[in-house]
């Protein structure tokens, strides 16, 4: 076992899998399933929220520590929450610099928490999926209403208080069809930084013991692919129509985080998760202080330690997580092994392989089809974009 110090990111999911709104996409809400016992103690305590902070300030190598905060939807833990996690992070900071980071869905985000947000620096990553009609689609409330009207009164808030943000777009069944509608309608409510997302997710033919319908990423048995699931094919026909609208109208004034990401990793530039060599390093802090090396593996037999008992070095260390990190490389398809588009998939997250290969083997990345058509179409577009920044 390693006592060297990684480098890693801790993010917090300090309201677990609880949630104000029902999207259903999501694979996250069905997690309250797997955790009965914390029905009525959901919240992140104030003692593992110390703990976080401390550790992850000082376990962390580097001078510039990340906090990042999701769900769940992190604003239901109340601005006071979040006011403690900064006191703290300046009480441990020492001479590291803090940054932190908050995906949300924004509909709880008023005059104070913009200010809160402003005042301290805080990144915003903002769920929305289109215009009305696209994000009504999935992204309602528990009694089946509209979040769009909250959702973009905040965002005129964050806009008022001069609060960076982000979007996060789940590219879907419905969706996909509109790329430009989605990308133009996106800049006029001010987001000039948009990452899109493909969604799948697998059904078992019943529901587990544990009442889940959404499977887990190991699961070999017989499933289907959710009807709001996108089609891989339709996906990379997204990604190249947003691409040759972007490139023509928008490049240096709009950041699309899958077209930047690519072409940062052409230039050999580390890459996110997803189109990484190898797993592991994004770690995940549930509300109880459990650890887990990804939140699309948070099941209680992949849990790798606790916050509490545990340091990060151990974890890192320990079977499970080793496990964890070595299914990039040693469940890849041997067809991904001889394709020239590898150096920049290395086929995908080993969450999304579960077609049969060549070989017969389910180790097929779902969206395969949709990296193939995007990068023969974009990549040689893309590398004509950096020859003229870079000139050579």
């Amino acid at each position: 076992m390693s006592n060297a110090n990684p480098n890693f990111q801790l993010m917090a999911k300090p309201s677990g899998s609880v949630c104000n709104i029902d999207c259903t996409y999501c694979f996250y809400l069905e997690k309250s399933k797997l955790y009965p016992n914390r029905k009525n103690q959901w919240r992140m305590n104030d003692e593992v929220l110390d703990q976080y902070i401390r550790t992850n300030i000082e376990q962390q190598p580097t001078d510039v520590i990340d906090f990042i905060w999701q769900g769940g939807e992190p604003t239901l833990l109340g601005l006071g929450f979040y006011k403690k996690a900064v006191a703290l992070q300046q009480k441990y900071a020492g001479k590291k610099r803090i940054n932190n980071s908050f995906q949300t869905n924004a509909l709880n985000l008023d005059d104070d928490w913009c200010q809160f947000f402003k005042q301290h620096n805080f990144l915003l990553g903002v769920s929305i999926d289109g215009d009305q009609s696209c994000n009504d689609q999935y992204r309602l409330t528990r009694s089946a209403k509209s979040t769009f009207d909250r959702l973009i009164a905040s965002i005129e808030r964050l806009n008022k208080y001069r609060v960076d943000f982000n979007t996060l777009t789940v590219v879907n069944n419905y969706n996909v069809k509109k790329p430009i509608e989605i990308y133009e309608f996106l800049k006029s409510i001010g987001s000039y930084y948009m990452q899109f997302i493909p969604v799948v997710e697998r059904q078992a033919q019943q529901t587990t013991t544990e009442g889940l319908s959404l499977i887990s990423p190991e699961f070999t048995g017989n499933a289907e692919v959710t009807d709001w699931s996108v089609n891989a094919a339709e996906y990379g026909h997204f990604l190249n129509t947003l691409f040759d609208h972007w490139q023509k109208n928008d490049i240096g004034k709009v950041f699309v985080m899958n077209f930047e990401q690519t072409m940062s990793q052409s230039l050999g530039f580390p890459s996110s998760c997803v189109t990484s060599e190898t797993c592991g390093a994004n770690l995940i802090v549930e509300a109880n202080g459990d650890i887990y090396s990804c939140d699309h593996f948070v099941y209680p037999e992949n849990k790798i330690g606790n916050l509490m008992v545990d340091s990060i070095p151990h974890m890192l260390g320990s079977e499970n997580h080793q496990r964890f990190s070595s299914l990039k490389k040693e469940k890849i398809s041997q067809d991904c092994l001889t394709c020239k588009f590898k150096p920049l998939c290395h086929g995908g997250c080993p969450k999304h392989r579960f077609l049969i290969d060549s070989k017969g083997l389910p180790r097929k990345n779902y969206f395969c089809d949709a990296y193939k058509i995007h990068l023969s179409h974009s990549l040689g577009k893309m590398k004509g974009i950096l020859k003229e920044i870079h000139g050579n």
